[in-house]
């Protein structure tokens, strides 16, 4: 496994939340440039080692963020305010996919869920 690519699949798995390409670039800019960023991250969740999906933030835009890839499909709160992710566990929807796929006469291969807000910390604040 190339340097650029062990980077990349550390950092993620030792992030605590989903973390952006452009977060990656930034930790690796002496190291790697963000072609090679970019290249790592398309290449490990190629192989199946990362999962992804894309979010807009009202600061942050529109950005595709990574997590390692557990075997389990995961969904994510991610805060208007402080940016934060809260993981919300495992996937609650199968069997409401897999309901409206049979109503509708679909076969789904795979959905995304992410909610956005303000987390508890913020709303205590007064956010």
């Amino acid at each position: 496994m190339t340097k650029a690519r062990m980077h990349v699949l550390e950092s993620i798995s030792r992030a605590k939340e989903p973390l952006s390409a452009r977060q990656l670039c930034e930790r690796y800019a002496q190291e790697h440039d963000p072609a090679t960023i970019y290249r790592a991250l398309h290449y490990l969740e190629e192989k199946g080692s990362l999962d992804s999906f894309i979010l807009h933030c009202s600061e942050h835009g529109t950005e595709r963020y990574y997590v390692v890839h557990a075997g389990e499909h995961r969904h994510w709160f991610h805060c208007e305010h402080c940016h934060r992710f809260t993981d919300l566990g495992l996937c609650r929807f199968d069997t409401l996919v897999d309901q409206m796929s049979k109503e509708k006469g679909l076969s789904v291969t795979s959905h995304t869920f992410y909610a956005t807000g303000i987390c508890k910390e913020c709303r205590d604040k007064g956010f």
